[in-house]
C-alpha cells in the first residue's frame, strides 16, 4: 500500500524510504506494534509540515482496515496536528486539529505516542539532511527537551545523540 510514496521526493530520498526509516527507528526503540505501524504511515493524510497526502482523511476506515484502529487513530492525530498551536502545549494536553479547528485533549498515552512519532520523524530528517540539522537542530532540541516526560528513554537518548 505505498500509494505512490516511492515516487514522492522527501529529504533522504523518497517518502517511502523516510517512512520505512521512521518505522525502523521506532522498532529500535522497542515501540509496540501499533506505534511502529503509525510511524510507518504517519504521513498518510499529509501533515502540517508535509502536505502531500497518500489517502483521504474522509476515508479513514480504509487505512484502519489495513493497520488497525489504534494505529490509524495515531496517524490521524499526527496528521491533523496544528503544530504551531499544539507543540508548545503538548505536555499539558491540548492539541488543535488542523482539519476541523477543534481543540482536543488526548489522553497522556496518546500524547506520548504522538511525541515518539514526532521525534522519530524529525530525527530521521536531521540524520539524512545536514542542512536541516544546522537550521532546525537547536529548535528541535529545545522542543524535545520540553517533552522529556512524554518520551521513552530510547527516544530521549536518541535526541541527545542526534542533537547535542
Amino acid at each position: 500500500m505505498s500509494r505512490g510514496a516511492r515516487e514522492i521526493a522527501h529529504p533522504g530520498g523518497t517518502l517511502l524510504a523516510h517512512l520505512e526509516r521512521v518505522h525502523a527507528l521506532l522498532e529500535r526503540w522497542e515501540a509496540r506494534p501499533a506505534l511502529r505501524l503509525a510511524g510507518l504511515c504517519h504521513a498518510f493524510y499529509g501533515t502540517d509540515g508535509f502536505p502531500t497526502a497518500l489517502g483521504e482523511v474522509t476515508r479513514r476506515d480504509e487505512l484502519a482496515a489495513v493497520i488497525g484502529e489504534e494505529a490509524e487513530r495515531l496517524v490521524y492525530l499526527y496528521a491533523s496536528c496544528d503544530r504551531a498551536f499544539s507543540y508548545p502545549r503538548l505536555t499539558a494536553g491540548p492539541v488543535k486539529d488542523r482539519f476541523t479547528g477543534d481543540v482536543l485533549h488526548p489522553p497522556l498515552a496518546s500524547r506520548r505516542d504522538f511525541a515518539e512519532i514526532t521525534v522519530a520523524n524529525e530525527l530521521d530528517i536531521v540524520n539524512v539532511n545536514p542542512e536541516v540539522r544546522a537550521r532546525y537542530g537547536p529548535e528541535l532540541r529545545a522542543l524535545f527537551t520540553s517533552w522529556q516526560r512524554l518520551l521513552s528513554a530510547p527516544a530521549r537518548q536518541a535526541v541527545q545523540a542526534a542533537l547535542p
